[in-house]
């Protein structure tokens, strides 16, 4: 089994002692996105979890406690994303340049090949353009140069919802990259060539779009391949049937809720509505076995489950 770190919410940034806990008490409970009356029990034990992958734009609360994960023998990389966006659009992120800092922190403490550096969505506004592109994916790719491997770069999904978000940021204009090829040639065939002179491999993520002829290949950010060279491990590569018909990552468990990550991204598919993640915020308990709330509720929503195996993916 595999644990997602999630795509949801940034559990590295706001929830890092929450897990721990859970990793100690050696289980979570989690609420399908689309029925939260239906409540799963998630096995954290070392024997259960083959591996975690992370995904995060601020690391720093979780890597005090690497070293514990280290002993208890859990498997894991980072999907971390440093983008460097105005305010405008990401309100709370940790500025560029201390996004680097702890990017090499975590980099040297766990080595390259395990920290994966993420360039999405690639949003074109009037804040950032065609050129800023270039320039941020330039200056980032110089200073990580070394402490990883891999890019993985996504234009971003204009869902109804990030729609709606991004309408209320003052002063914005967007447009919908994917259909302008010219910019879409000319921003990858520059990251390309980027990524490249700085000794990373460029990858897509969940893209329809074929961008082969340039030199970037759909990837998977639950990779099989990551999982085998860092860890020695042989997993089934067979694609998740739970994600986008264009995301070609294998299996996993995602441990994480919408509506609840601060970061304040204004394209952010996760996040629906600021008000209710304050809200979730305030009804978060570092120790309860719930991500938002408190167990409560369980012994009359708790459905049964004997195995690992009979958890169903949502």
């Amino acid at each position: 089994m595999i644990i997602s770190a999630s795509r949801r919410t940034d559990i590295p940034a706001f929830y890092a002692e929450w897990f721990m806990n859970r990793i100690r008490e050696g289980f979570l409970y989690t609420r399908n996105p689309f029925n939260a009356h239906q409540i799963k029990k998630v096995s954290l034990l070392p024997q259960d979890v083959e591996a975690i992958v992370f995904w995060t734009r601020n690391p720093e609360k979780l890597i005090p406690y690497l070293d514990e994960l280290h002993e208890k023998q859990y498997n894991y990389y980072f999907q971390y994303t440093i983008t460097g966006y105005p305010r405008t659009l990401e309100k709370s992120v940790p500025n560029p340049t201390r996004s680097i800092d702890t990017f090499i922190k975590l980099s040297d403490k766990i080595g390259s090949g395990k920290v994966i550096w993420r360039y999405d969505p690639i949003l074109l506004s009037n804040y950032v353009g065609i050129d800023d592109h270039k320039r941020l994916f330039s200056k980032i790719a110089q200073s990580l140069e070394g402490k990883t491997k891999r890019v993985v770069i996504s234009f971003a999904d204009l869902y109804k919802k990030t729609e709606r978000n991004l309408k209320a940021v003052e002063g914005l204009f967007y447009n919908d990259i994917t259909a302008n090829n010219d910019a879409i040639l000319d921003l990858s065939e520059f990251m390309v060539k980027t990524a490249l002179q700085h000794g990373m491999s460029i990858k897509s993520c969940a893209e329809e779009i074929d961008l082969l002829n340039v030199g970037i290949e759909h990837g998977k950010c639950i990779d099989e391949e990551i999982l085998k060279s860092e860890f020695e491990l042989s997993l089934n590569p067979k694609k998740d049937k739970g994600q986008r018909e264009a995301c070609g990552c294998i299996k996993s468990i995602d441990i994480g809720e919408y509506n609840t990550c601060l970061h304040g991204c204004s394209y952010c598919y996760a996040t629906f509505n600021e008000k209710t993640v304050i809200k979730n915020k305030k009804q978060h308990d570092p120790n309860s076995p719930f991500l938002i709330g408190s167990s409560y509720e369980t012994e009359k929503l708790l459905l049964p489950i004997d195995t690992v195996e009979q958890l169903s993916l949502f």
